[in-house]
C-alpha cells in the first residue's frame, strides 16, 4: 500500500511540475541564436527587445509540417484582426533552403527566424518544450509570456491573449 501511495504522490508531483506554464523566458532561451532570412544571427532576446511595448505572436513551424501549413490561413486571419501585433515565425527547419522556400511558397508574412538545430536540441526549443508543431506563444507588451502553449491559431486562448491589455 505504501508503495502505491508513494508512486501516486510522485506521479502527481511530476505531472503538476510539467503543467506549470512559465511567464518569462529563461536566460538560456533568451541567449539562443536565431538566424534571419539573410543568415544574420541575433539572440532571441535581441529580437524580443526590438518589439518591447508590442504584443507578439510567436508561431513555431516548419515548411515540412502539414499541420503548420494548414494553420497558416488561420494566422493570416489573426493578422487581419490584430494588425498591430508582431508576427514572429520561428522555423525549426534544419535545411535553411527549405525554410526560405516555404516562407515564399506559402506567402508567410511577418518576421522570420530559423532555429537550425530543428526540434532536436537548443535552449529555446527545450524551454518551449516543443514536441509538436505548430506551436503558438503570445508575448505581452512587457516581454512576459501571456500564453505559453497553443497548437491551433484559431484557439480562443490565442484570441483572448491577443485581445488582452496589460
Amino acid at each position: 500500500m505504501f508503495k502505491k501511495v508513494s508512486i501516486l504522490v510522485l506521479l502527481t508531483i511530476f505531472v503538476s511540475c510539467n503543467l506549470e506554464k512559465p511567464t518569462v523566458f529563461s536566460e538560456k532561451a533568451l541567449n539562443e541564436k536565431v538566424y534571419n532570412l539573410n543568415d544574420e544571427a541575433s539572440t532571441f532576446k535581441e529580437i524580443l527587445e526590438q518589439h518591447k511595448g508590442k504584443k507578439i505572436l510567436i508561431d513555431v513551424w516548419a515548411s515540412w509540417c502539414r499541420d503548420c501549413i494548414v494553420g497558416m490561413p488561420k494566422v493570416k486571419e489573426l493578422q487581419k484582426e490584430f494588425p498591430d501585433v508582431v508576427y514572429l515565425f520561428l522555423s525549426v527547419d534544419e535545411k535553411k533552403g527549405s525554410w526560405k522556400r516555404g516562407v515564399e511558397r506559402y506567402n508567410v508574412v511577418g518576421e522570420h527566424y530559423n532555429l537550425p538545430n530543428g526540434m532536436k536540441k537548443g535552449d529555446l526549443v527545450d524551454f518551449l518544450n516543443v514536441s509538436w508543431i505548430p506551436r503558438y506563444v503570445v508575448v505581452d507588451e512587457n516581454g512576459g509570456i501571456s500564453l505559453f502553449n497553443a497548437i491551433d491559431a484559431a484557439d480562443n486562448e490565442v484570441i483572448n491573449a491577443l485581445k488582452k491589455s496589460i
